[in-house]
């Protein structure tokens, strides 16, 4: 099975709402392993922002999967944009992460063209990769979505990338960040 991964970063230390609280991260962890065990998973699709993503990046390369990570620019400005700006040590463990997947020929830059949101195109991107992977290996695909079950009223890339995903007939996996 290929999954297709969208989620929640971390909070900011001033968060009114909390989506991800940086304390959530052992227990998202857990259950991000024990889901790509019991659904069988052998490669992972998803960018590598810090909270969900980089979470699910960890454990599956503890696991031995394939990992896919499509990035919306290059990955020292998507670095300090999406990994580095937000409490905890997220910066190591992405550099280590990029550099394997880079390694082995799964990093991709999905930029936007013209007035697209970038963030829009890789929440899409991330679902045609899963898919292309999918059919290379004749193996089902799957959406999961790690976040908190609530649609924030901001644009919401998660909520846009479950809606997607729904589109395209696929079942949808669910680990709750709170």
């Amino acid at each position: 099975m290929i999954i297709a991964l969208a989620g929640r970063r971390i909070d900011k230390s001033d968060a009114d709402v909390r989506q991800f609280p940086l304390q959530n991260v052992g227990s998202v962890s857990v259950a991000m392993r024990r889901l790509l065990m019991k659904e069988g998973v052998t490669a992972l699709v998803s960018s590598a922002a810090c909270g969900a993503d980089l979470i699910g990046l960890h454990e599956a390369g503890k696991l031995g999967l394939r990992r896919r990570v499509i990035l919306p620019s290059g990955p020292g400005k998507f670095r300090e944009a999406s990994v580095v700006d937000r409490p905890g040590d997220w910066g190591g463990l992405y550099d280590t992460v990029l550099h394997q997947v880079e390694g082995s020929g799964d990093l991709v830059i999905e930029l936007a063209v013209g007035d697209t949101d970038p963030y829009r195109v890789v929440t899409h991107a991330l679902l045609d990769e899963a898919a292309v992977l999918g059919a290379e290996g004749h193996e089902t695909v799957e959406a999961l979505m790690v976040w908190n079950g609530k649609i924030t009223e901001e644009t919401d890339y998660t909520a846009e990338f479950g809606e997607e995903a729904r589109k395209r007939g696929l079942t949808i996996l669910e680990i709750m960040t709170v």
